[in-house]
């Protein structure tokens, strides 16, 4: 999809990739709805971009409801979507609280499934759309200490791969952003647990992780969207792990080939 003219929705869009991804997708001629929590830094950054600012907590049901309609109602239709907001925990599960627990299964994962079903009958009328879900290497080779978050990628990222096969043969594209260490709070974040610094430091000795810039995330997703890619994994050295937990599902794709994807 062309992005020029278009309309992207980019949730936790107020800082890190969610910015950068902001910022590329404007130079690329779309009109961005940026989504956060968090209204000052927000509405900076859509006034700088010309594009619009929608308050909104993904932790929060009763925010979520009704989301899409209220973007589309303020800005107008929605071309693509980007679920890029999440929020991490590091340590030992038995050391978070069920409240914890709830939060970040809610942003990571059920806020983009549910966002994705609020567009997709939107999507699917008006014959366009694209949808981008940010997830994460660790999805598919989990480190100590990332047991809730590396489980919600990988759900969301099979929740990707499940979607697609329900949009086989429709005007629909999606991609799924797998990613390593992006120098970003979150990522600092890691170094405060012991065993999950210690297994970081071990791939950064092994050359098998390096950190990549939240630009050049940015600029693969929009070059994805262009290119209606199914897949954007980076840093490409350590893609093998994703390629490797993709191929049951691949497997799957291909065994269904011929087979009816919509009712």
């Amino acid at each position: 999809m062309d992005l020029a003219g278009r309309r992207v929705l980019i949730t936790g869009a107020s800082r890190g990739i969610g910015e950068s991804i902001a910022r590329s997708c404007a130079a690329a001629g779309a009109s961005v709805a940026l989504v956060a929590r968090s209204e000052g830094q927000l509405s900076r950054l859509a006034g700088e971009l010309h594009g619009t600012a929608h308050v909104a907590d993904l932790g929060d049901a009763g925010s979520v409801d009704g989301l899409i309609a209220r973007v589309e109602s303020d800005a107008g239709p929605v071309d693509v979507l980007v679920n890029n907001a999440g929020v991490d925990h590091v340590g030992a599960l038995g050391a978070m609280s069920a409240v914890e627990l709830e939060q970040i299964y809610r942003v990571n994962l059920l806020s983009p499934v549910e966002l994705c079903r609020q567009v997709l009958p939107r999507m699917l009328d008006r014959g366009r759309g694209h949808i981008v879900n940010i997830s994460s290497l660790s999805g598919a080779a989990p480190f100590p200490g990332l047991a809730s978050y590396s489980s919600t990628k990988a759900g969301l990222t099979h929740f990707t791969a499940g979607l697609r096969a329900d949009l086989k043969g429709q005007p629909i594209g999606t991609t799924v952003v797998e990613l390593g260490p992006i120098p970003t709070d979150m990522l600092s974040n890691a170094s405060s647990y012991r065993p999950t610094a210690a297994s970081f430091q071990r791939f950064y000795q092994l050359q098998i992780l390096v950190d990549i810039q939240r630009e050049t995330v940015a600029d693969a997703v929009v070059e994805a969207i262009s290119k209606d890619r199914r897949h954007v994994r980076l840093p490409r050295r350590a893609a093998v792990t994703a390629m490797l937990a993709e191929a049951p599902r691949r497997f799957v794709e291909l065994a269904l080939t011929g087979v009816p994807h919509q009712a």
